[in-house]
């Protein structure tokens, strides 16, 4: 009898009007193994822009921030050695206005060399 493969690490996002957070979380143990986020050095210029503008948006990050932060994420997962995620299910209950952007991130995920199970769920028809 064939054994069960191990679980997948679990990928988390965290969103709300001023950032997004992406974690992954070790199956075993739910600590996070890596995280990304628009919170970091890369992006305070470009936040500050967006909050000193005129006429402000309702979103301080949009799908190209989200793909960056995918794209350090993918880095980061490949320099622990973590080749297969998958998605947090929760994630297929968010608003569509959320949704292309957190595809966006799993592209850039899955660009960086990391497998992403349950990306597909994701995209716009």
């Amino acid at each position: 009898m064939a054994t069960p493969p191990p679980p997948l690490h679990l990928l988390r996002l965290v969103m709300s009007c001023r950032k997004i957070t992406a974690e992954v979380i070790a199956p075993q143990s739910s600590t996070i193994v890596a995280m990304a986020s628009s919170d970091e050095p890369e992006f305070l210029t470009l936040n500050r822009a967006r909050i000193n503008r005129f006429a402000p948006s309702r979103l301080l990050w949009d799908a190209r921030v989200a793909a960056r932060v995918g794209e350090k994420l993918g880095i980061r997962l490949r320099e622990i050695g973590v080749s297969n995620i998958e998605i947090d299910p929760l994630e297929f209950s968010r608003a569509p206005h959320l949704r292309r952007p957190a595809a966006s991130l799993f592209d850039s995920v899955e660009r960086a060399g990391i497998c992403v199970a349950g990306s597909d769920k994701l995209h716009w028809p």
